[in-house]
This record gives structure tokens, C-alpha cells and sequence, in this order.
């Protein structure tokens, strides 16, 4: 319990330390929560108009242990003209990226490539999203393997 909430900690800490350096960007740093497999923080920084980087520190309910670890990041493309709504935006995005898994339980820690493929609803302001995404994941190491994960989120962004 004591390293789930040191590595918490640290994750977050990381993540408040780029509100500074995201000014420059159009819509700013978010940070929030995911919940799904696997649940946690999650973290999205603008680095363009369409283009971000989505990262999260969560856990996984599944397999063998509960405890298992799940450090991930994506790039994802947003398509802000596929879906309209009245107000604020409602971009589909997909992307591609990596998780590192530790397994605290077996100790067969792993590497997957992630290519998620959401939809985001961006509030009047850009000042909160809320998202939902399905992750299809390839395993590569200790096996390979194939899985689909997802969630749905809420994140608050400072400009």
C-alpha cells in the first residue's frame, strides 16, 4: 500500500510541474482521473491544436493480481470536424503509444503498445473534459499477447 501511494505521489507531483511549460500551448495541461481498466490518474498535454500527449498512473482489477501497476502514455490526433455540437467541441481521437505494467502480485512485469480510439467532450472554455476510450493493447513482453482496455474520464485543465 505504501509504494501505491509513493509512486501516486510522485506521479502527480511530475504531472502538476507542466502547467508552466504547456502556457505556450492552446489548450493547456489536464489532469484527472480514469476510470476502467485500468482506473487512476490521467494527464493530457496539448502540444498543438489536434495533437496530445495523453498519459495516466493506474491500476489494473484484472489478472492475476489486483495490484498491478500501469504506467502509460499515448500521442493521440483529434478529428474536431467529424462530430458537432452546440457548444463546446467534441473531437474523436486516436493514437498510439506504450504501457509498462508491473505485476506486484507474479512478478511477470510487461511492455504493450497501446492504439486508443475515444471520444472527447470539451466543456465551453476548454476548462474541463470528459472523455471515453477503447484501447486495444499488444503485449510484447513477458509473452505476447492481445487485450482490449478502456475507460472513461474526467480531467481539469489549467491554461
Amino acid at each position: 500500500m505504501f509504494k501505491k501511494a509513493l509512486i501516486s505521489g510522485a506521479a502527480l507531483a511530475l504531472m502538476l510541474t507542466f502547467p508552466g511549460i504547456s502556457r505556450a500551448n492552446s489548450d493547456g495541461f489536464g489532469l484527472g482521473f480514469i476510470a476502467g481498466e485500468p482506473t487512476g490518474v490521467s494527464g493530457k498535454l496539448w502540444m498543438g491544436r489536434t495533437t496530445a500527449l495523453d498519459m495516466a498512473v493506474a491500476w489494473s482489477s484484472s489478472g492475476d493480481s489486483d495490484d498491478d501497476l500501469h504506467l502509460q502514455a499515448d500521442h493521440v490526433w483529434h478529428d474536431f470536424g467529424l462530430l458537432s455540437v452546440d457548444e463546446g467541441r467534441l473531437p474523436v481521437y486516436y493514437g498510439i503509444g506504450a504501457r509498462v505494467r508491473f505485476d506486484d502480485g507474479a512478478g511477470d512485469d510487461g511492455v504493450g503498445v497501446r492504439f486508443p480510439v475515444g471520444l472527447a467532450y470539451l466543456f465551453q472554455g476548454n476548462k474541463v473534459d470528459v472523455f471515453g476510450e477503447v484501447v486495444p493493447t499488444l503485449e510484447v513482453t513477458p509473452d505476447t499477447d492481445f487485450d482490449v482496455e478502456g475507460g472513461i474520464g474526467l480531467r481539469y485543465f489549467f491554461h
